[in-house]
């Protein structure tokens, strides 16, 4: 099925029955008060379905509803290995679901059929089935103490766990929270964003029928002030764990101190250096990936390499075959197979871009390529991709994140001064250097302020490697088995034992 074309993706398109209810406690119903908040389709601006709009009342049945799943362990109480098998069924129906969940997710969104095809809905079924493949296989800690004591380190889940999503990858966020926090016994509560939430109901749907138990997964969509507020700020939610703005993660950490001193977890922004050095093993390659890096998904990625610092020494020979690989990049209709890059989630995400590109052009910067709104005829919300050079560290589309198909070249001499400038930045959640040269890819590898710094690469990994970010890109890991610690607390049991 991979291997549609449009007509037969839009085929399927029409036989699409659109979530659209909240899901509590097991079953599918509208918000308490009625309300309903339009989801609209980025590639034609045409509505897609009206979805129930939760606030603080659907805030209160769903965390009632998680509460009472976990003070009776219905699932906190089954064993590793029963719990691995439930996910496993669920990864296993996710796949079988994939050609849905792929549609959902480019319908709702706006990228590329090819690509939530390809990555989106592949990759969230690996997140749940990695996550429950691994909780039976860690193991607690027998302290070194004493002979006439037994003291034991053991990990149990948090309890009632609030997860709000963005929605550039909503289906993949969706399960780096779910997977872990579901694997350790917690219950959850899911907030997709009101941009996005298709496929989080859907996924609801498929977890009960794998065997989740009522109460122990719930999905609110509606707005962040107030669903999302009312989640922050409840004494009875146990841990909000986010992925999204740093502007909101810093709100949610206030809610937490305001509240219950929850458990708070952000993944936020990111503005990720790209360092491209003369001695790069293959600078084509070098160039394909930096075009790849800031204009797949539109550029509406927390990793996307936004600044490119590039030795002067090659500067010119490098934008040349950055361009001509930039120029492949063109937007068009995201049902389209063939389509690499396709519209922006929503009008005022476009506008916040365009807005940012005027203020690149009134900084002084060159503009190269792009520019502009494109495809406008269609009703949808698409942007060329867009490339200045002669970016100052001063500029604001060298020190903000954009969240746009929008690449910002700078020039350097030493790579001295490229980690200078790669670390010029309130973020840190992503970097990469490309170089020949093993000491400098290990000098700059460990100078770079970055949770993850790829080498002649970029975005390289796996579930095995941990996802996160120093300074203001946000606290905690998603991913790998580290992400398994923070929806558990860490208990000491202190034996003593006869003598």
């Amino acid at each position: 099925m991979s291997d549609m074309n449009l007509a037969q993706w839009q085929y399927r398109q029409a036989q699409l029955t659109l979530p659209t209810q909240a899901f509590i406690d097991g079953n599918y119903r509208d918000a308490v008060d009625g309300a309903t908040f339009d989801c609209i389709n980025p590639a034609n601006g045409q509505l897609l379905a009206k979805v129930a709009a939760c606030d603080a009342a659907d805030a209160e049945l769903a965390v009632n509803a998680a509460r009472a799943a976990f003070n009776d362990r219905r699932w906190a109480g089954q064993s590793p290995k029963e719990r691995k098998l439930v996910l496993q069924r669920f990864a296993e129906l996710m796949r079988l679901h994939r050609v849905e969940l792929a549609l959902l997710e480019s319908l709702d969104m706006g990228k590329p059929i090819s690509d939530a095809m390809g990555y989106d809905a592949p990759a969230a079924a690996n997140c749940i089935a990695w996550n429950g493949e691994a909780i039976d296989k860690l193991y607690d800690e027998v302290a070194p103490v004493e002979e006439g004591a037994l003291a034991l380190v053991t990990r149990e889940p948090l309890g009632v766990v609030a997860a709000i999503v963005p929605w550039n990858f909503p289906l993949v966020m969706a399960c780096w929270k779910l997977g872990p926090a579901l694997a350790t016994g917690n219950s959850v509560i899911l907030k997709p964003s009101e941009k996005s939430p298709l496929t989080a109901l859907r996924i609801a749907g498929i977890a009960k029928e794998a065997g989740i138990p009522d109460g122990v997964f719930n999905v609110l969509p509606g707005f962040g002030h107030t669903v999302g507020e009312a989640l922050a700020m409840h004494m009875d939610v146990d841990c909000i764990t986010f992925t999204g703005s740093t502007k909101v993660g810093k709100h949610l950490v206030q809610c937490s101190g305001k509240s219950n001193l929850k458990r708070a977890f952000m993944e936020c922004g990111g503005k990720s250096p790209n360092i491209i050095l003369a001695d790069a093993p293959d600078l084509d390659a070098a160039a394909k990936s930096a075009a790849g890096a800031i204009f797949y998904n539109q550029g509406e990625v927390c990793t996307a390499a936004s600044r490119l610092l590039v030795q002067n020494s090659i500067k010119s020979d490098f934008i040349e075959r950055l361009l001509a690989h930039a120029r492949e990049w063109v937007s068009a209709d995201p049902q389209d197979p063939a389509t690499r890059i396709g519209a922006m989630v929503d009008g005022i995400q476009m506008e916040q871009v365009l807005r940012y590109i005027e203020i690149g052009k009134q900084e002084g910067a060159k503009l190269l390529l792009g520019g502009q709104r494109t495809r406008e005829e269609s009703g949808g919300f698409y942007i060329a991709p867009t490339i200045f050079d002669e970016v100052t560290p001063q500029m604001r589309i060298f020190r903000e994140e954009i969240f746009g198909p929008v690449l910002a070249i700078t020039g350097f001499d030493t790579l001295e001064e490229a980690i200078a400038l790669g670390n010029d930045t309130d973020y840190g959640l992503a970097a990469a250097i490309w170089t020949a040269d093993l000491n400098k890819a290990i000098k700059g590898s460990r100078a770079l302020r970055a949770g993850t710094v790829f080498v002649n690469n970029w975005d390289g990994g796996d579930m095995t490697m941990p996802f996160g970010g120093f300074k203001q890109s946000g606290n905690g890991r998603d991913k790998s088995l580290h992400a398994l610690e923070k929806y558990t607390e860490l208990k000491s049991t202190w034996i003593q034992l006869e003598s």
